[in-house]
């Protein structure tokens, strides 16, 4: 007795444009195409010359037949695929929901993957998931953002990338970098050497950013200028920071009363982004994360907006996403027998 397939199979046919040669669509020995049939194993899917074809489950198929038309939207940009960008296109959309109509807001991945933030000694700083452009849009959008996700996100990448580039637009005249010294419990005063070799170590990452995104020549003139300032968030008290690009980072390290005090800090013609993790805080016992408090807060607040970034949004090595999830399944586990062990089951 013959069995009738439990979804409506279906065939796509897809001509590679010659301007494309099938290197670039299929990668080097072939290397994008077993990424593309890995993640559609219920379609096979078969080459010959400039044609691809695509049988099996409909909406699979109709998905393989999107992927290779974003693909080719982003090779016409000048932009190699590379296995990264195929996993995370396929990703999108798969998450978008419908292979037909793309994601409900109109991102896609050709348009995540090709939006160019800013580019530097050949090297172009984009973001990668569609979270990470939802984030970065609505950095141009309000006021005050906060980028709230796990390490390896780019939170804070991204954000010093648009500041970047909204000093060298002219939309501001000046950065201010700065994070909670929390290891010295910001009593800077008690630790040996100067100024700078106290705050160094707690700024570190900062600089290094920066020296990804300006030539590194630049950044000692620009930080004597006062241009670029890169100092712990004690010494934002008392301030009012104008035209000024601000960067909070390690933001869950701040207790309430240095976050209020942080975001009073603005002036006029500027806008702040804090970053934070808020699984990663390392306050001493007892004192609230104001990080996690002021998302009960300003939730709602017009001009104001929280981006949350997930494990699928890490762009460093593979398995960090991995440790990232493995980590969070650990501490709901956690949670779920200290609230058996409370109820006394």
């Amino acid at each position: 007795m013959t069995q009738t397939p439990t979804h409506p199979q279906a065939h796509a046919q897809i001509t590679i444009p010659a301007k494309h040669p099938m290197v670039t669509v299929l990668g080097s020995s072939d290397s994008l195409l077993r990424v593309i049939e890995k993640a559609f194993p219920s379609a096979d899917i078969h080459v010959r010359g400039n044609e691809i074809s695509a049988v099996g489950d409909a909406t699979e198929v109709a998905l393989v037949q999107r992927l290779f038309d974003e693909m080719l939207l982003v090779l016409r940009t000048g932009q190699p695929m590379t296995e990264d960008a195929v996993e995370r296109s396929v990703a999108m959309l798969r998450a978008s929901g419908s292979a037909a109509n793309g994601d409900a807001e109109g991102e896609t991945p050709a348009e995540v993957l090709t939006q160019n933030i800013l580019s530097n000694r050949g090297r172009t700083i984009r973001p990668k998931t569609l979270n990470q452009k939802r984030y970065v849009d609505a950095i141009d959008k309000h006021t005050i953002v906060f980028g709230i996700g796990p390490a390896g996100t780019g939170k804070t990448y991204l954000a010093m990338a648009k500041a970047v580039q909204a000093l060298q637009s002219k939309q501001v005249t000046r950065i201010i970098l700065t994070r909670p010294a929390v290891e010295a419990g910001e009593r800077l005063g008690f630790l040996p050497g100067t100024l700078y070799e106290k705050i160094d170590p707690y700024l570190r990452p900062l600089y290094d950013a920066l020296h990804d995104m300006l030539d590194p020549e630049s950044i000692p003139r620009l930080m004597a200028a006062g241009t670029i300032e890169v100092a712990p968030l004690a010494y934002m008290r008392g301030r009012t920071l104008n035209d000024a690009f601000i960067i909070l980072d390690e933001a869950q390290n701040t207790s309430a009363e240095q976050m209020k005090m942080f975001l009073t800090r603005l002036g006029f013609d500027s806008k702040i982004v804090i970053t934070g993790d808020v699984t990663q805080v390392d306050l001493p016992s007892g004192t609230k994360s104001g990080l996690r408090q002021v998302q009960e807060i300003l939730e709602g607040v017009d001009d104001v907006h929280f981006s949350r970034l997930t494990s699928q949004d890490v762009v460093r090595h593979k398995l960090v996403g991995r440790i990232v999830d493995a980590y969070e399944q650990y501490d709901s586990r956690q949670d779920h027998e200290g609230r058996r062990g409370r109820n006394g089951k």
